[in-house]
């Protein structure tokens, strides 16, 4: 390992987990390792996995429940 990324390593060991958690994705990418973006927890891959199911089932939204929910958050 050279010096700079020793340097690296222990400027990183400060940051906050999430931000030492990016790095290393970025770090691993570079070498071309596969990795997940994210890592899901049990209980949002089986929303996810719903989500997927109702639009296969073309259950989608109707333009008045998008817009309720947009005006709800201020959009």
């Amino acid at each position: 390992m050279t010096k700079l990324l020793e340097k690296a390593f222990e400027a990183a060991r400060s940051l906050p987990a999430a931000m030492q958690d990016e790095m290393a994705r970025v770090i691993i990418a570079m070498t071309g390792e596969q990795t997940p973006a994210m890592q899901l927890s049990p209980e949002e891959e089986a929303s996810f996995e719903e989500s997927l199911a109702q639009a296969e089932r073309d259950e989608f939204a109707t333009d008045d429940q998008v817009r309720a929910i947009w005006a709800k958050h201020g959009l």
